[in-house]
């Protein structure tokens, strides 16, 4: 069993066999029931992508390629705008929208821009890979007051870089308060592979070891038949990958078509479209 499919199921398991419920949830659903959940807390994974170990199971599809053009809308066109986003084919975001902003508000993309993170991330990796502050935040606290956006879920990352022969790799953490693990969790770990991947071609680097920690990973009380469906589920003898494969070094020119996403052609397991709370 690769790793990803083992941490799916171990975690699945330890939410419904041992998950505490929670109280008086924000999210409701469509109909305007509480969308109560269950969850566990402090769940950290490893993936060392060097070795072929990628957060992509065999159990579950999931929307890969939106995912990293997610990625695409937030650190490189470093915008809030939701016409940007639908230009790229992303229409998640669309009930997030602030007002009639056509936009999520001051959060994400926007932070970004505002203090400049990408390109200061960007300069200190290739100034001092050794340092030990390269740490990407979107949790600024100014930028949650002022409007009423979704606050970030996958909010910071910590990137730090080691020397191996003559080549230099950059390992990564992302930090994550909430994760809806059965609809966005591996969507979450493979766009910040895919992030990895450009920053390391931007500045020469190979790509290293991934790590993520979800403070409150959840299921929803409606995704409970689904879960226990991917536990009843045989996992494929297959290893589902993306590759960098266009060598592009600027991190501002990279596109969706630089990426080679190897999947299994019998992954359409589980359906990608489950009932989303609001």
């Amino acid at each position: 069993m690769i790793k990803s499919d083992r941490y799916f199921k171990e975690n699945l398991r330890n939410v419904l066999e041992n998950g505490h419920l929670d109280e008086k949830p924000r999210a409701k659903w469509k109909d305007g029931v509480p969308a109560h959940t269950k969850f566990i807390t402090q769940v950290f994974e490893t993936y060392d992508i060097s070795k072929g170990e990628f957060p992509m199971p065999t159990l579950r599809n999931t929307a890969t390629k939106i995912g990293i053009k997610e990625i695409l809308w937030i650190f490189q066109k470093q915008t809030s705008d939701l016409s940007v986003a639908k230009s790229l084919g992303i229409g998640w975001w669309d009930e997030w929208a602030v007002g009639d902003t056509n936009s999520i508000g001051q959060r994400y993309g926007a932070t970004v821009s505002r203090y400049g993170l990408m390109n200061n991330l960007l300069i200190k990796l290739k100034q001092s890979p050794f340092g030990r502050r390269h740490i990407m935040n979107l949790w600024q606290e100014e930028d949650l007051k002022e409007d009423g956006g979704l606050d970030p879920c996958a909010y910071e990352t910590l990137w730090s870089c080691r020397r191996n022969g003559s080549d230099i790799y950059i390992d990564m953490t992302l930090i994550q308060r909430s994760s809806d693990y059965i609809t966005a969790g591996y969507i979450n770990k493979i766009q910040y592979v895919a992030l990895m991947m450009m920053v390391a071609s931007h500045l020469g680097y190979k790509v290293g070891k991934f790590a993520h920690m979800v403070q409150n990973l959840h299921v929803y009380d409606r995704h409970i038949t689904a879960c226990q469906e991917i536990l009843r589920t045989e996992e494929l003898d297959f290893q589902p990958s993306i590759e960098f494969v266009s060598g592009r070094q600027n991190f501002y020119d990279i596109d969706i078509n630089d990426f080679k996403i190897n999947l299994h052609p019998d992954i359409n397991k589980l359906s990608t479209r489950l009932e989303i709370a609001e």
